[in-house]
């Protein structure tokens, strides 16, 4: 069977192979920042504000898992740690300083003397951006250095950062007057300035989530470009061959997992004020395993499969909960195991599977062509 090759491999020489990420970088910020802001209503603005925030997720993921094989099962950890961090400064913001957030007048408490003490660093603003960037970080450094230092991966690293994140989640829930509970932060109001229930400053808030994405995708295309990147990849493939050369393979996945962290963080932090609300199932185990899902989909191994694939299912998942709210599970489900059995490399994979069906095809009716007189003869 003849290889099954693309009319276009002519056109991809060195050159066009090293500027396809900036072309592409330069293509999502074009939909992202012009088209999108203009072709979306004032409801569908906020909406997609959020998918970017999910897709800055889906980026960090794409490196930590894609790149460097290690399956993150547990990122709303860390995106719920910035939402909630973000969500307990607007709160105590939105009200005179004694008085108690909204989530405790909710219960009948109007004393902030209930507050527990770690809520205090969280009146002031840049001490709240610094603990958002700072609190992750650390977090993830001291799991990364507890697990990759103990060549801990594969499954029991999965399963270890879901635990976590239930651990988390668990507490939360369990916490109703400390940290809102169940119920959540709810009713955000204000964000550095800008009114939460006003529609032009949902569209600048967007217009900072899609800013915040595409710098994750740039910062991404320069470590994938750099040594680390190239460490990165063969530490998924090869771990002993690097460590034979002289690298320790824990402190590679150890950068990728705590700039992963980072970035869950900061995505969280602006998720909360888009979404005037922030609970547990913002960042539950079922939704960071959806963002696992639009991963997987998009392509966890390419550059812009991630942040595409999450925006994808995150709106798949809206339609599909408006028209079938009691078993949209199942068809993103079902979605999940066709793209691991039928294409692993995600929906990117998808050109390659019909040409080598095509060659496939080809191959079969040659067989079963009829032979010419000439070739009976001979």
């Amino acid at each position: 069977m003849s290889s099954p090759t693309s009319p276009f491999d002519k056109f991809m020489t060195p050159a066009v192979r090293n500027a396809y990420p900036f072309v592409g970088w330069v293509i999502c910020a074009v939909v992202l920042l012009l088209v999108f802001p203009n072709i979306l209503g004032a409801v569908y603005i906020s909406q997609f504000a959020q998918y970017c925030c999910l897709a800055t997720v889906a980026v960090g993921i794409g490196m930590a898992w894609g790149r460097g094989g290690m399956l993150v099962l547990g990122q709303g950890l860390f995106f719920g740690l910035g939402a909630y961090m973000m969500a307990m400064h607007i709160q105590l913001a939105d009200v005179p300083k004694g008085t108690a957030p909204a989530y405790l007048q909710n219960v009948g408490v109007f004393d902030d003397s209930t507050l527990p003490a770690f809520w205090d660093p969280f009146r002031v603003r840049a001490t709240t951006i610094l603990l958002i960037i700072v609190i992750p970080a650390v977090l993830a450094y001291a799991i990364g250095v507890a697990v990759f230092k103990r060549k801990v991966k594969g499954a029991f690293f999965a399963i270890l950062s879901q635990a976590l994140l239930y651990a988390f989640v668990t507490y939360i829930n369990a916490n109703q007057l400390q940290i809102g509970g169940v119920t959540g932060l709810t009713g955000l109001q204000h964000f550095f300035g800008l009114d939460l229930g006003s529609s032009d400053d949902q569209k600048l808030l967007y217009y900072i989530a899609a800013i915040v994405l595409l710098v994750s995708i740039a910062l991404m295309i320069w470590l994938y470009r750099s040594r680390f990147g190239e460490l990165l990849v063969a530490v998924r493939d090869a771990e002993e061959r690097v460590r034979f050369l002289g690298y320790d393979p824990a402190n590679i996945k150890l950068i990728a997992f705590v700039v992963s962290a980072m970035l869950a963080a900061f995505a969280g932090a602006l998720y909360a004020p888009i979404n005037q609300h922030i609970g547990t199932g913002d960042f539950s185990v079922t939704a960071s395993i959806m963002m696992i899902i639009g991963v997987a989909v998009g392509g966890r191994t390419t550059l812009f499969g991630p942040p595409v694939g999450a925006i994808a299912i995150a709106y798949l998942q809206y339609k599909l909960s408006s028209e079938f709210p009691t078993f949209w599970q199942y068809f993103i489900g079902l979605l999940f195991i066709i793209v691991l059995a039928v294409l692993p490399g995600g929906i990117v994979d998808l050109p390659k599977l019909l040409k080598k069906a095509k060659y496939l095809v080809d191959d079969l009716l040659a067989k079963r062509k009829p032979a010419t007189p000439a070739e009976v003869t001979s």
